[in-house]
């Protein structure tokens, strides 16, 4: 896997043909494709690995929100933020570039993003972390350790991060350029997925509580539709 951050054109992770990962994220565009529900979509297919069903989804959700990035990352308006401005109001994120418990220093909202999604693909393009899926019994005994599941929880807290940027600092101008309906439908289908797994703690949903709420809620709907 690779891909270019925002240096250059961003070229999307990709799970190659006939691989465990290629096989799983075939059930979502089939799902999908077939009209199916989000619901139907998130839910873990019968006799497949959780731990690989959300590796799989890790990879496509980095996918969307660097594709919706990528169209911000030229954008001159980026550079004049200043160290702390443009998150959420009434939260900062920092930014440590080692894992070796460095202070983390305050930076802009657009350089966090960038900080955020070349770390996750550095660690999408470990082999390690995320090893090559032909030997499938081998990519399950990592994907299913104590220290893949942590990476995954810090993959998908911090794609949340992302998100709650461009939807404070960013939305307006997505919509001028016709891709509001876009973010808003990778927000939705991550926020189900997240939903469906118990990935994100509530202290991070906090800060978007008004935009999740209703989300969540049609997530419950569609699993009791009986309570509509």
């Amino acid at each position: 896997m690779s891909s270019t951050q925002h240096g250059g054109t961003f070229q999307p992770l990709q799970h190659r043909s006939g691989t465990l990962r290629d096989r799983l994220h075939s059930y979502t565009k089939r799902t999908l494709g077939a009209g199916g529900s989000l619901n139907e979509a998130v839910a873990l297919p019968a006799g497949e690995s959780c731990a690989a069903w959300v590796a799989v989804h890790a990879i496509d959700f980095y996918n969307d929100v660097s594709t919706i990035w990528a169209v911000m990352s030229t954008d001159p308006y980026l550079s004049s933020f200043r160290p702390g401005e443009g998150f959420p109001s009434g939260v900062e994120y920092r930014w440590s570039d080692s894992d070796n418990n460095k202070e983390a220093v305050s930076v802009s909202a657009p350089v966090y993003v960038d900080k955020v999604l070349g770390w996750i693909a550095d660690q999408m393009n470990d082999e390690r972390k995320f090893p090559d899926d032909d030997d499938e019994e081998r990519a399950l005994r990592v994907f299913q350790t104590p220290q893949f599941a942590a990476l995954c929880g810090q993959i998908f807290r911090r794609l949340f991060r992302v998100y709650a940027i461009i939807y404070s600092s960013f939305f307006g101008t997505l919509e001028a350029l016709d891709m509001a309906p876009h973010l808003n439908s990778c927000f939705k289908h991550f926020m189900y997925f997240c939903t469906e797994f118990g990935l994100l703690p509530e202290r991070e949903i906090e800060p978007m509580e008004v935009l999740v709420k209703p989300i969540r809620k049609q997530y419950h709907q569609g699993r009791n539709p009986s309570n509509r």
